[in-house]
């Protein structure tokens, strides 16, 4: 019987490994020397609050589940009741097919299908690679309806700064711009702010002592190498940087203080778009049918 994640795939590299789940494609654990980098958990139970969730064709979350497309309105299920949202996407639950398994690299697929509140069927993949630079994720999506359709994508990992303990953390973002939120809602309530000089700016080495934080970062800049990058940073120096292509000018940042067997974790979740994204436009990427559409990100360990 396997348990609620489905069967478990691992890849190596060296002394790197990684294991990915059937349901939902997920990251569930990525360890170099026997160390972790991201939070993991066992795998006979759900993934602790959406680690490594693959989050397709939306992330984070639509307010009320609706959204306009072609003069009127889809109305998705809401799957966060208590904030009456639409929240993640589709494919976290569904059973992901292996496409290609080598000894260091794994690719999955998935369908979503038109459904209620999604009008255009697409094919979505992922990829996780593993090499002398880390991990790399491939994300793919293509329209295999007849219309164009809106969508974004995001990822729902937990990056760890080996053993060090959050607290004793910092962390560094690439963004300039913050999102301000409706604390009942936690979706956009105004528009982007500069971080310059405010309280949530992150630019540099930032303590995670007594820093609580649910919120979305945006203007993600890349460096010279053309990639955005965000660094946890331990006390020791080591740590890991998350690398993106420049498609995921967002990131969400989530410090909650009881994930399953650690306490106090980190989530930097990269994003193409902004939550509430299928209302607002912003960043949206509208893909034609038959169109493919591929981005990547990665963990580096520092």
């Amino acid at each position: 019987m396997s348990g609620p994640t489905g069967e478990q795939f691992e890849i190596t590299y060296g002394h790197a490994r990684a294991v990915v789940t059937e349901i939902g494609a997920s990251l569930r654990t990525y360890t170099v020397n026997g160390v972790d980098h991201v939070e993991s958990y066992p795998d006979d139970t759900h993934p602790p609050m959406g680690s490594g969730a693959v989050l397709v064709p939306w992330p984070n979350r639509v307010r009320g589940g609706s959204w306009p497309f072609e003069g009127g309105v889809q109305q998705l299920e809401l799957t966060e009741p208590e904030r009456g949202n639409a929240i993640h996407g589709f494919v976290r639950k569904l059973s992901w097919q292996v496409i290609n398994h080598t000894g260091s690299l794994i690719s999955l697929g998935t369908d979503v299908q038109a459904q209620q509140g999604w009008p255009v069927p697409l094919r979505v993949t992922i990829s996780y690679a593993l090499d002398a630079h880390g991990l790399t994720v491939t994300h793919g999506v293509t329209n295999v309806g007849d219309r164009p359709v809106p969508f974004g994508v995001g990822m729902h990992p937990y990056p760890r700064a080996g053993r060090a303990a959050t607290d004793d953390c910092t962390l560094q973002l690439a963004a300039t711009t913050s999102l301000p939120l409706s604390a009942e809602t936690m979706t956009p309530d105004g528009p982007p702010v500069p971080l310059a000089g405010s309280i949530l700016d992150l630019s540099k080495p930032t303590s995670l002592r007594g820093v609580n934080l649910d919120d979305a970062f945006g203007g993600c800049e890349p460096g010279a190498d053309g990639l955005i990058r965000h660094r946890l940073i331990g006390p020791d120096g080591g740590g890991v940087e998350l690398w993106a292509d420049p498609d995921f000018r967002w990131v969400q940042v989530y410090t909650p203080n009881d994930f399953l067997g650690r306490g106090r974790a980190v989530a930097i979740e990269p994003m193409t778009c902004p939550p509430d994204a299928l209302n607002s436009g912003v960043d949206l990427i509208t893909i034609a049918p038959g169109e493919a559409w591929s981005a990547r990100w990665g963990l580096l360990p520092k």
